[in-house]
């Protein structure tokens, strides 16, 4: 599929243009002046159910830049949940603004903006979004997940995401080392936040040669204490002699200016939309016989775990079985990208789509 450069359309005027090229239902544009709340609500694909996906809170650049990020963000939410078996469309949000501005005013707010659309969107936490502030934005809608296990939710989705992320880890491992195993290989994580922390624990307990980098220096500091890891400047991460490189901080790391400085048999992180352009650096992972887990399948776990949040009764081991499946789902698309000489991107695409298509003959009126 062609990655479009969604930034220069929105310069040029042209939302309906990126909305169409992406396959969108709906962008959601959000403003309330008292509270100063700015945010983007994207709707992908509602075939297999409701546009669920965590609401993102950055700093943008400019507002271009914030669609581009909501729209390549719901559209791998529609793979995700598609690949993954669940009955969920893709949607995503993301709040303008230094997250600091964050307070109860503002959070209910963005709430109500949600409630407004009637279920179509269900939204939940990602990059700078807490538990606790699902709890503000539940005071004004039912549509939110991801809430307090106190709360009757399912809590903090981020080690259920590392896991599957550590679970797809091992398929890809597996197909470029004829072994899962992870004993002595050298991995670096390129962002450690709570789903990255998560993850080298899975790594360092399976004594791995790890090694970590952030831009929060502090944030290395303490997880390097926990685990043992070893600490890296962010500047060198690509230059490193590794194994296994673990994009879990934003997308996009995956570029032309760090593909060929990249020394790894397997790239496999939990990271969204780690290939800047699908297509072409797809392709170019495939000519260097890099094994790439593609991103919304092995980072799953978050939308597995609100999912079952979603549907009622939360069990926390039934959700870590429904992970699980993670390790196949990889393998089996693995498999296709090579007998087929296709980029596994691609694959998995291809899989998720099918996926939609099929359902949706089902839900066709007779």
């Amino acid at each position: 599929m062609v990655e479009v450069n969604t930034e220069e359309k929105v310069r040029e005027g042209s939302i309906y243009g990126q909305i169409t090229s992406l396959g969108h239902e709906q962008l959601v544009i959000c403003y309330d002046e008292p509270t100063g709340l700015k945010a983007i609500i994207g709707i992908h694909n509602t075939v297999l159910g409701p546009a669920l996906g965590g609401t993102r809170m950055w700093n943008y650049a400019s507002e271009a830049e914030a669609i581009t990020d909501v729209l390549r963000l719901s559209r791998g939410m529609t793979f995700k949940a598609a690949i993954s078996g669940l009955n969920l469309g893709g949607g995503k949000a993301v709040i303008i603004g230094d997250p600091k501005l964050k307070n109860e005013a503002y959070l209910r707010r963005f709430g109500r903006f949600i409630n407004s659309l009637g279920g179509r969107y269900i939204t939940a936490e990602d990059v700078n979004m807490k538990t606790s502030d699902m709890e503000y934005i539940a005071m004004e809608t039912k549509y939110v997940t991801g809430l307090p296990e106190v709360r009757g939710g399912g809590g903090d989705p981020s080690p259920v995401t590392a896991y599957g992320t550590y679970l797809g880890m091992k398929s890809a491992a597996k197909k470029a080392y004829g072994s899962d195993s992870l004993t002595g290989k050298k991995i670096a994580v390129q962002g450690i936040g709570q789903v990255g922390k998560y993850l080298v624990e899975h790594l360092v307990k399976e004594r791995a040669d790890v090694y970590i980098t952030d831009i929060f220096e502090d944030r290395l500091k303490v997880v390097a204490k926990e685990t043992g890891a070893t600490v890296v400047d962010p500047a060198v991460i690509y230059d490193l002699d590794m194994d296994i490189y673990a994009p879990c901080a934003l997308g996009a790391t995956i570029n032309d200016q760090t593909i060929d400085r990249l020394k790894c048999q397997v790239i496999a992180g939990a990271a969204n939309n780690q290939l800047q352009d699908e297509e072409k650096h797809g392709k170019i992972l495939l000519e260097k016989g890099i094994v790439y887990a593609p991103d919304f399948l092995i980072n799953a776990g978050g939308l597995i775990n609100v999912y079952a949040e979603y549907v009622g009764g939360y069990n926390r081991e039934l959700t870590y079985l429904h992970a699980d499946k993670i390790y196949d789902i990889c393998t089996a698309i693995l498999s296709k990208s090579e007998t087929e000489n296709i980029p596994a991107q691609q694959a998995a695409i291809e899989m998720a789509w099918n996926r939609i298509e099929s359902m949706g003959k089902v839900k066709l009126p007779y």
